[in-house]
């Protein structure tokens, strides 16, 4: 019989096992995860990765209630003994699954520490991967039959999604700095943000292992709102292909963009990150794109012109680009400002000789600067973009998202401004080192 102490009773329909308690955190067993998961694809774990494996295993068999100990022994007596994985998999499973059933309580579990100076990019699993499919079969036939198609399917790993090429080149940039900076922790942190069923955690686990990702991080939220998880992992962006749920966060002031798969696949640097950034209602706030709106454009030019010392107001993905301005700061110091990682863009509708000179005083004014500057005067932006060749592209005019998907560039709605329906100006936040 399965211990009272414990009300997680459905892990015992995955493994017969009981689960951690809830003293235990759920980040104590992601190394167990990682452990498993190399294990099913057939791949050997690193003697670093098992060793910190068997000291998760001993912390975690402390805090068991004595009842639940006598359990487990009952049904695996040489655990403790012997070599095999069997308590690391049950470890694994603990962790999985322990978000789910504190989310169905009402709490909010401790994702724990934020590595001090990490950037956090919050990836929907549809974002990452392609589920269209999937996706049917929950819209038409429920999450029962939706769930089970994944079970049924769970050794066959997704195909690429939107996010995925950058995603790799985040992880791309994480290996050069690692190399320079080995024991900084100013890095790419990439966590998993999906409302999808914990138990269809297993495919996404073995998809992401057989693309060779490193996200250690996962929060399945079981259908519920994200928003409280993405200000719990401090996150920096938050990319989803719900654009309901970026819109949520907007309003919360993190910033956030709805992510759209080209019409046609273009191909993107493996070695350099490449980011291309709207300016107005995206770099920066929506007041100039307001006189636009209300005036028209000749006013728009003697306003921009009036103010052009006035360094406009932030925007949502401000913070963003400050971020990647920081990591690039770091390569500059070892002599690699040519041969950076990482490459940032302003492509924006503004005329050079007319508004130009505001938008490049206010990124002065901040301390942050582009690697290149692109002033298209009204023109669109989908060929210099194909040009470019960016891993993204930030707009918050669906004109020219559709225009860059259709030159074959990834591209990200931020549903910000005077066009939108959030019009509420982000305060600006503290720097993340100190949290």
């Amino acid at each position: 019989m399965l211990c009272p102490h414990s009300p997680w009773r459905s892990v015992c329909r995955i493994s017969a096992l009981p689960v951690l308690p809830q003293p235990c955190s759920a980040s104590w067993g992601r190394s167990a995860i990682r452990f498993v998961t190399l294990q099913q694809c057939g791949k050997c774990p690193p003697a670093s990765l098992v060793s910190q494996c068997r000291a998760e295993r001993a912390h975690c068999w402390e805090l068991l209630p004595p009842c639940v100990r006598v359990h487990y022994l009952s049904l695996h007596p040489h655990a403790l003994s012997c070599s095999s994985r069997c308590l690391l998999f049950w470890v694994s499973v603990a962790a999985g699954i322990l978000g789910m059933f504190q989310l169905r309580r009402g709490s909010v579990p401790d994702p724990g520490p934020k590595p001090e100076n990490a950037i956090t990019i919050a990836v929907s699993s549809r974002a990452l991967f392609r589920m269209e499919e999937e996706q049917k079969i929950y819209n038409e036939q429920g999450v029962e039959a939706y769930v089970k198609y994944q079970l049924d399917h769970e050794n066959e790993p997704f195909l690429p999604g939107a996010a995925f090429p950058f995603v790799k080149a985040l992880e791309a940039v994480n290996t050069q700095l690692r190399e320079l900076y080995p024991d900084s922790e100013e890095l790419f942190d990439i966590v998993l943000m999906t409302n999808n069923h914990a138990q269809v955690g297993v495919r996404l686990i073995n998809s992401i292992n057989h693309y060779d990702l490193f996200i250690e991080r996962f929060c399945m939220t079981g259908g519920n709102s994200p928003i409280g998880y993405l200000k719990a992992y401090h996150t920096n962006l938050y990319l989803s292909s719900d654009a309901e749920k970026v819109s949520g966060a907007i309003e919360e002031g993190i910033a956030a963009a709805t992510i759209f798969s080209p019409s046609k696949d273009l191909e993107v640097s493996e070695k350099q990150l490449r980011v291309a950034f709207d300016g107005d209602a995206v770099l920066f706030s929506d007041e100039s794109e307001q006189i636009v709106k209300a005036h028209g454009l000749d006013m728009f030019f003697e306003h921009e012109k009036a103010h052009e010392n006035n360094p406009l107001a932030q925007g949502p993905l401000k913070g963003f680009l400050e971020a990647l301005g920081k990591l690039q700061k770091k390569f500059y110091s070892k002599g690699l400002r040519m041969e950076c990682p990482i490459r940032t863009y302003l492509v924006t509708a503004r005329s050079a000789a007319s508004s130009g000179a505001r938008a490049l005083k206010t990124l002065r004014s901040w301390g942050l600067e582009t690697d290149e500057a692109l002033f298209l005067a009204g023109a669109p932006k989908g060929p210099l973009l194909k040009k470019i060749r960016p891993h993204i592209f930030f707009d918050d005019q669906m004109f020219h998202v559709e225009g860059a998907k259709e030159m074959g560039t990834v591209a990200a709605h931020v549903p910000y401004g005077v066009a939108q329906k959030h019009k509420r100006p982000l305060q600006e936040k503290q720097p993340q080192n100190s949290k």
